[in-house]
């Protein structure tokens, strides 16, 4: 074969089908071992990244470390400072060629090899070499693609914990800032599609939104943009629009205007905002207007919270390596909204996350298998945004207990006004009794089904439409089943 066509061949190659593509034509072409080693100076060997031909007969596949007579080749290359060498040996001669100041393209070869080797080795550097720089700066490219969103993630997961300083140290090194005011925007739809969603909302922000796909939802993208963008501040949300028109399957709930302190709020607001989108020809909602539980509980509420809460916040681990008071918070939060989802956004598994849940119930004295304790769990991380260590240890002593704040007249409002659509006009037959009865067996399908009399998916049925009734997502993570449980005692009390 000319010349000229085996270097046609070797940048073909490099081209389309990569360093591994290269370099096992080499060893076919030459019958023996073709690889990547390391000099001397940066490790003798085959590094974790190189690749190796898949040789001839009996050759190493890729990764697998390089003949000793390579190895060798190149040490002793390394030590002369030349740019190529050849090394015989019993049977075998081992030719080296530089590639750059760290790695040489080595072939061993059986003798008497091929009178082309020499030559066709030296034609193969640049194309190699070039290949393994464009392959290193996409593995950097994806490393730091990875770094990033894993970043942003951290950044979400800040917020959610109330720790706002470090979310924007964070935030102001990756860009843009973080708004404030802002509204949250939570796209569902195909994860193929996110990436074009998430495009499209930094051009129509200006590039202003904070973007984060969902650790919990992989179907999910979570935008936080600026109360003030054009494309939200508006009455008619253009944003949410022009987002559920990129695909026929794409969803879009959007929060109120609410401080970057409240995202927590927020996202349980867009989140609710999704599940009423679900059912509209627009495919888009907007979280509607209704008395906060947070705001209406506020003074009743914020000292039986603070003394909930307070073992949980003083809690110091026995071992550095255990959790601490504001790990267990973070924890209880994400079960509450996630349920056994809470292990993607902690990054935990099962078992920690169901011995940090046994821990926080005997600190709270507290049964998490009961809805009851959970809506007073989640009540009182409400009531306390932000609590750090021992923040709880000034709680006041003999603070009220859940029923005395609930007793509020101004929870006792909140609550009528919250469970006023399940008995208006709107309402399709027995909607209180179903919510009723739900709650009463801690919101799960089966038993609520059977106390029904009717099917599991007839529940679930009955429930999807109490959904676009309250404008509030009841059967996926977060739920309101906490406010309703709520609300339903403080109904109860107050009759």
């Amino acid at each position: 074969m000319p010349r000229s066509d085996d270097v046609l061949k070797l940048h073909r190659l490099a081209h389309g089908g990569g360093s591994a593509a290269l370099l096992g034509w080499l060893a076919t072409r030459l019958g023996g071992w073709t690889g990547v080693v390391r000099h001397a100076a940066s490790g003798a060997g085959a590094g974790a990244g190189d690749p190796g031909g898949p040789g001839g007969p009996g050759g190493p596949e890729q990764g697998e470390q390089p003949p000793g007579a390579a190895v060798r080749g190149a040490a002793e290359m390394s030590a002369r400072g030349v740019r190529s060498a050849v090394l015989h040996e019993a049977g075998s001669a081992t030719l080296l060629f530089a590639l750059d100041d760290r790695r040489a393209l080595a072939a061993v070869l059986p003798l008497p090899h091929p009178a082309e080797a020499p030559a066709l080795l030296a034609d193969a550097v640049v194309p190699l070499a070039l290949v393994l720089r464009a392959e290193e700066a996409e593995r950097r490219e994806a490393r730091a693609a990875v770094a990033e969103a894993r970043s942003r993630e951290a950044v979400l997961r800040l917020l959610m914990g109330g720790q706002l300083p470090i979310a924007h140290q964070i935030a102001e090194a990756l860009r843009p800032s973080l708004p404030d005011p802002m509204r949250i925007h939570v796209a569902e739809c195909r994860s193929g599609r996110l990436a074009e969603v998430a495009r499209l909302c930094q051009e129509l922000t200006g590039g202003r939104a904070w973007v984060v796909r969902c650790p919990v939802y992989v179907r999910h993208l979570i935008m936080l943009v600026p109360a003030d963008a054009p494309a939200v501040s508006a009455g008619h949300d253009t944003l949410a629009g022009a987002l559920t028109a990129v695909a026929p399957d794409c969803t879009v709930g959007v929060s109120g205007e609410l401080a970057l302190s409240q995202a927590p709020t927020a996202y349980t607001q867009a989140f609710h905002a999704l599940a009423v989108a679900r059912g509209r020809g627009e495919r888009h909602a907007r979280f509607g207007p209704g008395p906060e539980l947070e705001l209406a509980a506020h003074e009743a509420g914020s000292d039986w919270a603070g003394t909930l809460l307070a073992p949980l916040h003083a809690y110091e681990p026995r071992r550095p390596q255990n959790p601490d008071g504001q790990e267990l918070r973070a924890t209880a939060n994400a079960w509450l909204n996630f349920g056994s989802h809470a292990t993607r956004l902690l990054k935990v598994h099962r078992n920690t996350l169901a011995a940090r849940l046994r821990l926080i119930e005997t600190l709270l004295g507290l049964d998490l298998t009961r809805l009851g304790d959970q809506a007073a769990l989640s009540l009182a991380l409400r009531l306390t945004p932000g609590a750090g260590r021992g923040s709880g240890a000034a709680a006041p002593a003999g603070a009220p207990g859940l029923d005395a704040v609930l007793r509020d007249p101004r929870l006792t409002d909140w609550a009528r006004a919250h469970l006023s659509r399940l008995t208006g006009p709107d309402a399709p037959a027995g909607a209180r009794d179903t919510v009723r009865t739900w709650l009463a067996h801690d919101a799960r399908l089966v038993p609520a089904a059977a106390a029904l009399g009717v099917s599991v998916p007839g529940a679930r049925k009955r429930l999807a439409r109490i959904e676009a009734l309250l404008e509030r997502s009841l059967l996926q993570s977060p739920s309101a089943r906490y406010d309703l449980w709520l609300a339903h005692r403080a109904e109860e009390l107050a009759e």
